[in-house]
């Protein structure tokens, strides 16, 4: 679910900077296509020259990809092989994948070029080596205000020209929110892991140990169990296996019978309030009432597989939550009167004192009716090292190609604005502007779009981590949409990052400036 989710969104930003990029190099070479075709090039010849540009960019992108998507790849099915030790481990590295990774790239590098292609083929020879028309001026604030006494001069340079070019400014902001919207999809799934962590070892299942019989146990095991060294508490746990069917779909699930005020094995809402078991019906898992097309009133078949084999019919009649595999819920003498027979249980749930840890043991170890002990502590453990491991690498994978992206869509947008003001900046050297003067007007711009683009950004970013979280749920497991603060934050951090390293490259080119050459443009 993650490789269908996350890559499209990846390649939908990279589209979004091909876009971006190749719009504002069109623009700024618009006199020498004109120039082109004036002497004759026809459109295709034209577009032709920035297909190769776009053709080049994404043969070097398959290249990188192909090598780092081999090395990831074996990796990953190291890292899957160890953890389910299997004999042997082979990464195929078939031609068909490349093929087809290159084709997705290619398409969307394509996609992003389409609009920068229409403006070429359109654009009149005439019209095109004419200098654009400068932006209209207009007055936003009364005439009795001046700006320029509130801003210093560079600062009102910078509104000025973001005021002036507002479209490519709308595009830098979104393209840099994208970039932080990528972030906070790939961040959020280390942090939603542990998340789902903390609500089921913490406030569901608090229990210290689970303990299991051979067989169903009248009642009174319980107490057995509750008088045996170190138990704090202990709660009855029963277990039947049904198939569960409304119309023609059905499941095989597990019906579990606890007391109504069950403390060790809580039952919560999506809310993560603790819900309190009705006396009669069925309280079923929100997910697989969403399988079934069911809701709370209505009824649903139960054909039971232990015991009396019979089918009946039981109402719905509420909804909780819980994150791994499908379930219902009963009231423990509710479902032992379902069953036909006096209360019985699977096994126990015990809080234990951990001072006397190794009496409990020894005393289990005597208990012939005992089959095993469940510790909640190693269960926590083996879900960190197997499952948790699994995602949070995947996820870090993510993170690591989200942050290329997201340097690339700063960098570009960095770099194509000097570019853009390459003369402008020049002429203002000329006039007497000190290299750090300079600098200041072009970086000032740039922090701003940077800071303007966060908001959008962390919008974007939910909305991708809600898709994200909504594919990625299943029978198996499911996980709550949890961004932390701290998500935002380090998205944000490493695009500014992005930001600052494209200001000292910047940097060194306004040093490197020569303004004879620049100011030779041709009006």
């Amino acid at each position: 679910n993650m490789s269908r989710t996350l890559p499209p969104i990846f390649l939908l930003v990279a589209a979004f900077l091909i876009n971006v990029t190749l719009s504002r190099i069109v623009a700024l070479e618009r006199e020498q296509i004109g120039l082109l075709k004036a002497l004759g090039y026809r459109n295709a010849a034209v577009a032709w020259h920035y297909i190769k540009f776009i053709v080049v960019i994404v043969t070097i992108g398959v290249v990188i990809g192909s090598a780092a998507g081999t090395w990831l790849g074996t990796f990953v099915t190291e890292m899957y092989g160890d953890f389910y030790r299997f004999p042997f481990r082979v990464f195929v590295q078939s031609s068909d994948v490349y093929v087809a990774a290159a084709a997705l790239s290619l398409g969307a590098a394509i996609v992003g070029a389409v609009r920068a292609l229409r403006d070429i083929v359109t654009l009149p020879p005439a019209v095109a080596m004419q200098p654009p028309a400068p932006p209209r001026f207009r007055r936003l604030l009364p005439a009795n205000f001046a700006i320029r006494n509130v801003l210093s001069q560079p600062a009102v340079m910078m509104v000025r020209n973001i005021s002036g070019h507002p479209i490519r400014a709308m595009f830098t902001i979104a393209g840099m929110s994208l970039a932080t919207g990528i972030l906070i999809a790939s961040l959020f799934l280390n942090g939603t892991m542990e998340a789902l962590i903390d609500v089921t070892y913490f406030l569901s299942d608090r229990q210290d140990a689970t303990v299991s019989f051979v067989e169903r146990r009248p009642l009174k095991a319980v107490n057995q169990i509750a008088r045996l060294p170190g138990i704090l508490a202990a709660e009855p746990f029963r277990e039947v296996p049904v198939r569960i069917r409304n119309g023609n779909i059905d499941r095989r699930i597990m019906i579990s019978g606890r007391p109504r005020d069950a403390d060790l094995n809580r039952i919560i809402d999506t809310d993560l309030h603790p819900v309190v078991l009705p006396e009669a019906g069925l309280a079923l898992s929100s997910w697989l009432v969403h399988i079934l097309g069911t809701q709370v009133g209505d009824f649903v078949e139960i054909d039971l597989l232990e015991g009396r084999r019979r089918t009946v019919s039981l109402p719905v009649t509420a909804l909780v939550e819980d994150y791994f595999g499908i379930q219902g819920m009963m009231h423990f003498d509710a479902l032992a009167r379902l069953m036909r027979e006096a209360p019985a249980v699977n096994s126990v749930s015990v809080s234990l004192d951990a001072n006397e840890r190794d009496r409990f043991y020894d005393a289990i170890k005597s208990m012939p009716t005992v089959s095993g002990v469940a510790l909640q502590r190693v269960s926590l453990a083996n879900f960190r090292d197997a499952l948790a491991v699994l995602v949070t690498t995947m996820a870090n994978i993510y993170i690591g190609l989200a942050a290329v992206i997201a340097f690339g869509v700063v960098y570009n947008s960095a770099r194509i604005s000097l570019s853009e003001r390459a003369r402008e900046l020049a002429s203002l050297r000329v006039l007497g502007f000190t290299r750090g003067e300079v600098l200041r007007i072009l970086l000032l711009e740039l922090a701003v779009l940077t800071l303007l683009a966060q908001p959008p950004g962390w919008a974007i970013g939910y909305g991708l981590a809600w898709t994200l979280q909504t594919k990625m749920a299943g029978e198996l497991m499911r996980t709550r949409l949890v961004v932390e603060h701290s998500t935002y934050v380090l998205a944000s951090a490493m695009v500014i990052a992005a930001a600052l390293f494209s200001a000292l490259v910047v940097r060194r080119r306004i040093n490197q400036l020569d303004l004879v050459t620049v100011l030779k443009t041709r009006d």
